[in-house]
């Protein structure tokens, strides 16, 4: 971590202690700052499947693992002033994912806790890891997970920040994803002008809907229960991408999401990521960082567990 200025604490007794850069609050950091081709494209004007029927080839897979840190803005679109979520104001990111992504096309995700707390270098108090995003961007953002979870440098190497009108997008260019959902979800915030009224069982969601199944939050499980949907969100988008007939629509589909995201990978890598995801669907391995259990109810920011041991997420 040498040549970073700073430190951000996990507030937890004094406990962990982040290296962040001066840098990346200015969006300098390194890692998620560079562009370099880590995967070779394919022509993505052909889509090419195998001569048995076999899975379609977008573009090659990454030559060696990449990590990419997905972002996702409670904000409806990029560089809107005001992001209609609570707390109302700039967009915080209200979903925090890192992805491994290796040659062989295995998958392996960490899940963040947007409710984890940090200080800020010369900061009075705490914060939640998600409202970084609102201070730097993906910048301060990622330094911050990279020296949280102890990464090597220069990652995480790719980011992508997906505002919830990108999410419903992606969601109905595919034609909608089928989702299970354990319990009925029915809430109203009039501040936000927001309904989420859902019902329990196998169905299938438009955008809109897995937009309030992501954003709905029960008093039970609170942020625990966001992260739990998203990673059925996931699963469900993962499914669909890999169907033989999702296939000639995913470059078309890329080039519409294109302006509504923001991100480091070129087009190529971008396909490539779709070619590793339609591999092998329902493969994904999920990771959780140790929390430790709440000590009142609803409580707002969460701590890392004091036994918990470097690295938080195993390179393996």
């Amino acid at each position: 971590m040498a040549g970073r200025e700073g430190e951000i604490n996990t507030a937890k007794g004094g406990g962990r202690t982040l290296l962040v850069a001066l840098a990346a609050a200015l969006g300098l950091t390194g890692g998620i700052g560079l562009i370099n081709l880590l995967w070779t494209p394919a022509d993505p004007d052909q889509l090419s499947g195998s001569s048995d029927g076999g899975m379609a080839r977008l573009a090659d897979p990454p030559s060696r693992p990449i990590t990419l840190l997905l972002i996702g803005s409670d904000a409806d679109k990029l560089g809107a002033a005001q992001n209609g979520a609570a707390p109302a104001g700039p967009a915080n990111s209200d979903a925090l994912m890192l992805v491994r992504i290796k040659p062989d096309g295995a998958l392996r995700l960490l899940n963040l806790p947007t409710d984890l707390a940090v200080q800020l270098p010369g900061a009075q108090g705490v914060q939640s890891l998600g409202s970084l995003y609102r201070q730097g961007g993906a910048a301060l953002t990622g330094t911050a997970v990279a020296a949280l979870l102890g990464l090597e440098s220069g990652q995480p190497e790719r980011y992508l920040v997906l505002p919830r009108g990108a999410l419903r997008e992606l969601v109905d260019g595919l034609g909608g994803v089928e989702v299970n959902p354990q319990t009925a979800m029915r809430s109203t915030d009039k501040a936000q002008q927001f309904t989420v009224d859902l019902q329990a069982g196998l169905q299938e969601f438009s955008g809109r809907q897995v937009e309030q199944m992501v954003r709905f939050k029960e008093p039970a499980l609170g942020e625990q229960g966001r992260r739990i949907r998203q990673q059925l969100v996931l699963d469900a988008l993962l499914e669909q991408i890999a169907r033989a007939d999702q296939w000639p629509k995913l470059p078309e589909l890329l080039v519409r999401l294109t302006p509504q995201v923001e991100t480091n990978l070129s087009k190529g890598e971008a396909l490539s990521l779709l070619t590793v995801a339609m591999q092998k669907p329902g493969s994904i391995r999920f990771d959780q960082l140790p929390l430790s259990p709440p000590t009142k109810p609803n409580q707002p920011l969460r701590q890392l567990q004091a036994t918990a041991s470097m690295p938080l997420w195993p390179r393996d």
